[in-house]
């Protein structure tokens, strides 16, 4: 079964669940259904949400699994919770024994989250620009 679509293909807009429909017996209910909040996220993004989950939220485990820094791991997880709409991003507190993370640092995440495919050349290009706007 296809994934449900997130944007209008005519316009761009965001798209709402109108029908639901039970494959056993038929029955369809029909109205205006917000989506959950999970279907916000990119493919990617969910198969990482879901990675976390599985991990029982241990960045170590994940870091091993994905081949991938502890503040990859961190980043990503901060613009998944921004993209869910759970609160304004913070700035990250730092790993016990840990320096602040500086700019280069932050760069190297951020390709490391490209070469992993946790984000798209596009994501990493805002980010990447965003990184060199900052202060």
């Amino acid at each position: 079964m296809p994934k449900q679509p997130k944007k209008c293909p005519a316009c761009n807009g965001d798209l709402i669940v109108t029908r639901l429909s039970c494959p056993d017996c038929g029955t369809e209910v029909t109205g205006s259904f917000e989506p959950d909040l999970f279907s916000r996220l990119s493919p990617n993004d969910f198969d990482f949400v879901v990675m976390f989950v599985k991990s029982k939220g241990n960045i170590k485990e994940m870091e091993r699994e994905l081949g991938i820094s502890y503040w990859t791991i961190r980043s990503k997880l901060g613009e998944i919770v921004a993209q869910l709409g759970l609160g304004a991003q913070e700035a990250e507190p730092e790993e016990p024994g840990e320096a602040r993370q500086d700019p280069a640092v932050r760069r190297q995440a951020i390709l490391e989250q490209l070469n992993a495919g946790l984000l798209t050349a596009q994501e990493a290009a805002v980010l990447l620009e965003k990184l060199k706007n900052k202060p």
